[in-house]
């Protein structure tokens, strides 16, 4: 075998707190090849950063490596002075993280930023840099590279920030590329955009990628080899086809089960109870063991040692120890459900039709209008059309799934209904009453009928309210749940609902994990007995299997509540497990809906099309040819005549530069506004 570009091994780093180190890294071994994507997975607070951010030898004030070496081919990075590690860091090894638009900095201008890692790792000058900039910003597919230079970050969409920072990373031909998260942050057509860029540079270069993510469908579509990090250890690595075909280490099997998609839309996902064990502990027996359905006594005594299972393939586990005390346990693992083969699963049974049940939401032609002011009169010059003609039926029980791109208008679709935006034309029907048409007065008393869970549980909740009284202000705003005894009483009822202990009433949003805050907000929303409740991106900020724990359980409380869902999210897996019904938004208007089955089966309008070929999936024989959108959502201030889609479309006519669509009728519940089906 030849020598490795990139050998870790026994990597441990702490932090350093007022009580005892954080062992964030706890030896840590793995290699990568030249021209290889090496995958780094799992859940927050495992160690995956913080093990990148050891190679590159930035770790925060408090950390320091206790141990271990880093070798880049035969050089030790950990044995570098300072000085000389700057030539490497941005040089040989590079580096991009999750959010682009707080890695830049907002006052220095593309060009300056760029020529600057330019000017640092080569011997470039004068009109040579800005040269060198331009075939940068060329080679990572940035649109006008010239005039970019001289734009600043908060002009760029998302996509293109990321395109900079690749460029950025470039710009010293560095033989190891660490991406952190690199697409997390962006919409599923602009992560299919650089996760392809990524691809064809490293075919182009013969770059090496260290990719750090949670993302099972990202890992499928981009790494060689995976290793799965647990609790600051690698616990299982294998390569690819391999991992996906038969994960060993029995947390590997329980993410995959973790994951929602058509297969377990009649059934509860997978849990794994628990959250990842504290690391300021020494810990004796294996850090999965009480987490694992699979442990038993020698798990909790003593820590599995690394067991080969193959060519470039291991686990840390006891199943696969003393064959011969556990070798059929271990068989067992393999052949559990969440082991199985990907794809090997049979698909579910189609959703019951929804047109036979009367509509607990009407929307008709619902238009939000924010207008621009320019000048010392506040003139208005024009308006933002954020929503701009919707129409949209919700029975009660049921979830209404509405898709899109960020800035397509999802969210104000939502406020918009709940009268939390006021909408600047159409009509929204709520049971027997016309909400648009009613005062801030008489419209309070109708908000406990209708209620909203929004996307980060971190900035929902007020830090300096005890979740009793976070709970409980709804309740006495509404007048409702009665005395002050009862609605203490309630407040127990709701969290031991949401899979809280009562003791919880007593703390603080800021001790509790990020899963455990989201059912705080669940409970907050179910304390009025809503009939419906606005579902904005709530699981996006959740590890996967903490997601799976809130859908069991916003699916638990539609089944014994009755509620309707109005689910906004631009997880198509979350989709195809809950939703029941899907719209599909493309620049504030709906250009596709119908039932869960019939839009995710067979998609008719080619946004929707491109929106799902994007979607990384795990499953190979699911898997669509990518449809590349060119370019990015255009701005609601101007949209384009026509169609909105034609600048965008692959398949776009005369006919849809000129005149917008009209609803075509598929079936009962399908319609889509495409000149394609038109007549």
């Amino acid at each position: 075998m030849s020598t490795p570009l990139l050998r870790v091994e026994n990597l441990r780093t702490w932090i350093d707190t007022d009580a005892a180190p954080v062992r964030a890294v706890d030896g840590v071994d793995f290699e990568i090849a030249r021209g290889e994507t090496f995958a780094l997975l799992g859940e927050s607070g495992c160690g995956k950063s913080m093990t990148a951010l050891s190679i590159m030898r930035l770790l925060p004030e408090a950390g320091r490596i206790i141990s271990g070496s880093v070798w880049l081919g035969d050089l030790d990075l950990l044995a570098l002075p300072e000085a000389e590690m700057r030539g490497v860091r941005g040089g040989r090894v590079a580096m991009i993280f999750q959010e682009p638009g707080l890695s830049l900095n907002p006052v220095l201008t593309v060009g300056n930023q760029l020529s600057e890692a330019v000017r640092r790792h080569t011997s470039l000058k004068g009109d040579a840099v800005r040269r060198r900039c331009i075939e940068l910003l060329a080679q990572v597919g940035m649109p006008d590279p010239e005039r970019r230079l001289g734009e600043y970050p908060f002009q760029l969409s998302g996509g293109m920030k990321q395109r900079v920072m690749i460029a950025m990373a470039l710009a010293g031909e560095p033989d190891l590329l660490i991406a952190d998260e690199p697409t997390t942050a962006l919409d599923v057509t602009i992560q299919a955009q650089v996760l392809d860029l990524l691809k064809r540079l490293q075919a182009e270069t013969g770059m090496a990628i260290l990719l750090v993510t949670h993302d099972l469908g990202v890992v499928a579509q981009m790494a060689h080899t995976v290793a799965v990090m647990y609790a600051g250890q690698i616990v299982e690595t294998a390569r690819s086809g391999d991992f996906f075909s038969n994960p060993k280490h029995p947390y590997s099997r329980k993410l995959f089960a973790s994951i929602p998609s058509e297969h377990s839309r009649h059934q509860p996902l997978a849990v794994i109870p628990g959250t990842v064990p504290a690391l300021d502990q020494e810990f004796v027996g294996c850090r999965f063991a009480d987490r694992c359905d699979y442990a038993w006594d020698r798990c909790r005594r003593q820590a599995p040692a690394w067991i080969a299972t193959g060519e470039r393939q291991g686990t840390r586990c006891h199943l696969y120890q003393d064959s011969g005390i556990r070798g059929q346990e271990s068989e067992r693992v393999e052949k559990a459900t969440c082991g199985a083969p990907i794809g090997a699963l049979e698909a579910s049974a189609a959703n019951p039709g929804l047109q036979t049940m009367n509509p607990l939401l009407q929307v008709s032609d619902l238009k939000v209008y924010f207008p621009i002011y320019k000048g010392v009169l506040k003139r208005v010059v024009g308006y933002v059309k954020a929503v701009d003609g919707v129409s949209l039926e919700l029975p009660p029980g049921r979830t209404l799934a509405v898709v899109g791109e960020s800035g397509s208008g999802k969210t104000t679709i939502g406020k918009a209904i709940l009268q939390l935006v006021r909408p600047t034309a159409g009509r929204v029907r709520f049971g027997d009453s016309e909400l648009t048409a009613l005062s801030r007065r008489r419209l309070r008393p109708l908000r406990r009928a209708f209620q909203i869970v929004f996307q980060d549980p971190y900035a929902s909740l007020n830090p300096r309210m005890r979740v009793a009284d976070i709970i409980e202000e709804g309740m006495r705003a509404l007048g409702v749940g009665g005395s002050r005894e009862e609605r203490e009483r309630r407040v127990v009822e709701l969290l031991e609902r949401v899979g809280l202990p009562k003791e919880a009433r007593l703390r603080y949003p800021h001790e509790f994990s990020g899963g455990q805050r989201q059912r705080i907000a669940i409970a907050r929303a179910l304390a009025v007995d809503p009939k419906l409740i606005v579902c904005d991106e709530p699981t996006s900020a959740l590890d996967v299997s903490v997601q799976a724990q809130i859908l069991n359980l916003l699916r638990e409380l539609q089944e014994t509540l009755g509620l309707a869902y109005l689910f906004i999210t631009h997880n198509m897996g979350v989709v195809a497990h809950l939703a029941h019904a899907v719209a599909v938004v493309y620049l504030g208007r709906i250009v596709e809906q119908g039932s869960v089955d019939e839009v995710l089966k067979a998609p008719q309008h080619p946004y929707t099309q491109a929106l799902l070929s994007a979607v990384p999936t795990i499953d190979p024989a699911k898997q669509r040819e990518v449809i590349r959108l060119q370019g990015d959502l255009p701005s609601p201030v101007n949209p384009p005549a026509g169609c909105h889609f034609h600048p965008r479309c692959p398949k776009a006519m005369d006919i849809c530069r000129q005149v917008y669509p009209a609803e075509t009728r598929l079936s009962a519940t399908r319609s889509v506004h495409c000149h394609l089906y038109a007549g």
